[in-house]
């Protein structure tokens, strides 16, 4: 599963259900339940329908099974994948938070920045 952001550029993939990589082979978070959270504990988001969601319920990325949501650029050809690393530990994952109503519009957040926010 490929996660392309608001140009259509990928950004990210997800090869097993629950760890999501950089092309570059950086493991940068992960998926549990309909959440997504970075490997210190943060949660980043939520996944559902196909979309991966800010914490304010805005748009960040959308899968090539997305339904819903806004209206998806034209995809971008996949850079080949790297060498995946070495995941880091999970910490302890922190409270979840309440979802917020989903958003029409998208997050400032889209691109890799939203891995690293925390």
């Amino acid at each position: 599963m490929t996660f392309y952001d608001l140009k259509g550029s990928p950004i990210a993939y997800c090869d097993d259900g629950e760890n999501i990589y950089l092309f570059t082979g950086e493991p940068v978070a992960y998926l549990y339940n309909n959440m997504v959270y970075a490997y210190n504990g943060y949660q980043l988001g939520w996944f559902e329908k196909g979309w991966i969601r800010d914490l304010q319920g805005f748009c960040v990325f959308f899968t090539e099974n997305a339904i819903g949501g806004m209206i998806k650029p034209l995809k971008k050809l996949k850079p080949l994948k790297y060498l995946k690393r070495l995941k880091p530990l999970k910490g302890i994952r922190r409270i979840p938070r309440i979802k917020p109503f989903d958003k029409i519009g998208w997050s400032k957040l889209s691109g890799e920045n939203f891995f690293f926010i925390v």
